[in-house]
């Protein structure tokens, strides 16, 4: 006997998972908490397995509720989908788009092609930490935004994984001096502590040369020889080198995963312009490998 899945349990599951508060998932689905409270028990009890474990201050996933989180997410894209293709009504309105600072460049040709797509749509582009950018989606501040995270840590739909590499500028000797010249783009950059965490653990002292907002800045300081800097793999600018860990002596950096995140009730523009990043991502639109530099 074949049996069907609630999809608004679902939609209401995700949103909980996303915020990890009951409380918080209420508001940005308009329903109380008690309705919310009781959904999620409907759909453990469907399920017949718990999804969430009870903490002091926050929900978090079973083993059971981080495998179907990968199958719901992608349960209620698919009927979005379906719903968007089969209504074909025209897209309006307002699109509000997060990115990280270094992702921007990455992020162009996906919204070319929307832009190209959907004329009648506005979009409105936030540039900002990937910690803040993830707060405002999940507080609806935000209608979609990439986001980065240590790839062992992602949290949303993982679009790609990438290296993250140690960057200096040609002929440039910066990596070798101690303390280490560190040029980052901002202190709350999901990069930061990952960096800063691996020249500690390798005894490495460090001075910070710039740090802010200005990506642009950030790469003057690199080309200029005074610092060096980590960025993905494909964000590295063509004139200047990725430094190799086992040559240059400096620790070896996690990879990071590029995420979409989304709130739990995905307008239809998101959702669209969501399929255009994936598209874009995955094909490497716009993505260049960097060569690792020969340091004698």
């Amino acid at each position: 006997m074949s049996r069907n899945l609630d999809l608004d349990l679902i939609r209401t599951f995700v949103a909980v998972a996303d915020s990890g508060s009951m409380t918080v998932a209420a508001n940005l689905l308009h329903m109380t908490q008690g309705a919310v409270s009781q959904q999620v028990k409907r759909l453990e009890e469907v399920l017949d397995c718990l999804l969430f474990v009870r903490k002091t201050r926050r929900l978090e996933l079973s083993r059971q509720g981080e495998q179907f989180l990968v199958k719901a997410r992608k349960l209620l894209r698919l009927n979005d989908e379906i719903w968007a293709d089969m209504t074909a009504q025209p897209l309006r309105g307002a699109l509000r788009v997060g990115v990280p600072y270094d992702l921007v460049t990455r992020l162009a040709p996906a919204m070319k092609a929307f832009a190209d797509a959907h004329p009648h749509v506005e979009i409105t582009l936030t540039c900002a930490a990937s910690s803040e950018l993830s707060e405002a989606v999940k507080s609806g501040r935000l209608d979609v935004s990439l986001v980065e995270y240590v790839a062992s840590e992602a949290e949303g739909e993982v679009v790609c994984i990438e290296p993250l590499v140690w960057v200096k500028g040609r002929g440039s000797e910066a990596w070798q001096k101690r303390p280490l010249p560190l040029s980052m783009v901002d202190e709350r950059c999901a990069f930061r502590p990952v960096v800063l965490g691996a020249l500690a653990d390798e005894g490495i002292a460090w001075r910070t040369v710039f740090e802010s907002g200005n990506i642009e800045a950030t790469a003057a300081t690199v080309r200029a020889g005074l610092a060096v800097t980590s960025w993905l793999a494909s964000t590295v600018p063509a004139d200047l080198e990725t430094l190799a860990p086992r040559v240059s002596g400096l620790p070896a950096l996690p990879p990071f995963a590029i995420c979409l995140r989304l709130p739990a009730t995905v307008q239809p523009a998101a959702q669209e312009f969501a399929r255009h990043v994936r598209e874009s991502m995955s094909s490497g639109a716009g993505t260049r490998r960097a060569p690792l530099a020969t340091i004698a």
